[in-house]
């Protein structure tokens, strides 16, 4: 059972889900003493009470151990309703990493408990995400954090860490230091920024090279970025989301273990310059996997973020008067995939195909 919080150093954390985000950093905050309370599928919620969590952290040189770490279910309370959760709290934060077209509805779920709420670090991709937190909660309990790691999941609380970064954590909370202090003491390399907006939005450039793409066309990021039309694409895109960003005095910032400055600086040299680094940050960041894009595209998800990261940036530019060609017919086209408007192969293996409808 999960006692209230008693020394300066801890805090009582409510977790969304246990999911690869949820589960590194709540499991990694158990391993560290701090109180944790997971909020999970009913299905899911027994398993993990018999069970407890599995973090294989083993590339993580300063942990010194060879083997996966269980935490064991007693160091942590596994709920299966928010209304069950609060009867562990008060709490201090909670710790959100969802999809963005789920938040809405997670919001929907919080509104009963609104007053009571702890503030939220959202950790969840986009730009967006803590509008739709704020509009619910009021914006000074809102917590602007991005994640750099790169976590796989192998099943519900399940984990294993794959390129060790860090988080990024806004500053302007009253909780914002003692945060990183925490995560950084519960080895989750931690870092605090006073912007919170450039450090989302230089979060989100990362994530946009060669995902639609990848998704559209059913190509790996590689033969997207070997692809000499294709990789123009990529620049023209990454340069509308930076266009966007300079019209909102952002500043693109670097981001733990992400040289974001650099991806940048990649859109202004020649594409035959430019083209093997870029090609590295999309291969380092993903792993041999297929992007997120392609990965919820062909599972059948009914969904897709593609409207939180592309379109977010095509929205803020019609609202700047700032062309956004390239993100909008990405935008749109995933879209019509997702939703069934268009067959699923119809720009498969056909590049060529496909640009033909950006209009010059």
């Amino acid at each position: 059972m999960v006692q209230p919080a008693s020394q300066s150093s801890s805090l009582k954390f409510l977790i969304f889900g246990a999911g690869a985000i949820g589960t590194y950093i709540g499991g990694s905050l158990a391993l560290a003493g701090q109180q944790v309370v997971f909020v999970e599928r009913q299905k899911k919620v027994d398993e993990l009470r018999e069970r407890g969590l599995r973090l294989d952290l083993t590339i993580d040189e300063k942990r010194k151990t060879k083997d996966a770490f269980v935490v064991d279910p007693r160091s942590f309370v596994i709920s299966a309703s928010m209304e069950e959760a609060f009867n562990y709290g008060p709490f201090d934060v909670a710790l959100f990493a969802l999809k963005s077209f789920d938040t809405a509805s997670a919001m929907q779920d919080i509104k009963p408990f609104a007053e009571k709420f702890p503030s939220i670090l959202c950790l969840s991709n986009g730009v967006e995400n803590e509008q739709v937190i704020a509009s619910v909660l009021g914006a000074d309990r809102v917590i602007h954090g991005a994640v750099t790691t790169a976590v796989g999941r192998r099943g519900t609380g399940n984990i294993v860490l794959e390129k060790l970064r860090g988080i990024g954590i806004a500053a302007g909370h009253p909780l914002s230091e003692k945060l990183v202090s925490i995560f950084n003491n519960a080895y989750l390399r931690c870092r605090l920024y006073p912007d919170a907006h450039s450090m989302k939005w230089s979060k989100m450039l990362t994530n946009l090279i060669a995902n639609p793409t990848s998704a559209i066309l059913n190509m790996t990021a590689a033969e997207v970025l070997s692809n000499k039309k294709l990789y123009k694409l990529e620049i023209e895109m990454l340069k509308e989301c930076l266009a966007v960003m300079q019209a909102r005095n952002l500043e693109v910032v670097d981001l733990p273990g992400t040289p974001v400055r650099a991806l940048a600086l990649a859109t202004k040299l020649p594409l035959w310059l430019s083209k093997p680094f870029l090609a590295r940050v999309a291969g380092s960041g993903r792993g041999g996997k297929m992007p997120s894009f392609h990965i919820d595209l062909y599972a059948g998800r009914a969904q897709s973020e593609v409207e939180y990261l592309h379109g977010a940036i095509v929205r803020e530019g019609k609202k700047l008067g700032i062309p956004t060609p390239v993100n909008e017919l990405l935008t749109n086209t995933l879209i019509a995939l997702t939703n069934k408007e268009i067959p699923l192969d119809e720009y498969a293996k056909q590049p060529d195909k496909f640009l033909l409808k950006l209009k010059p």
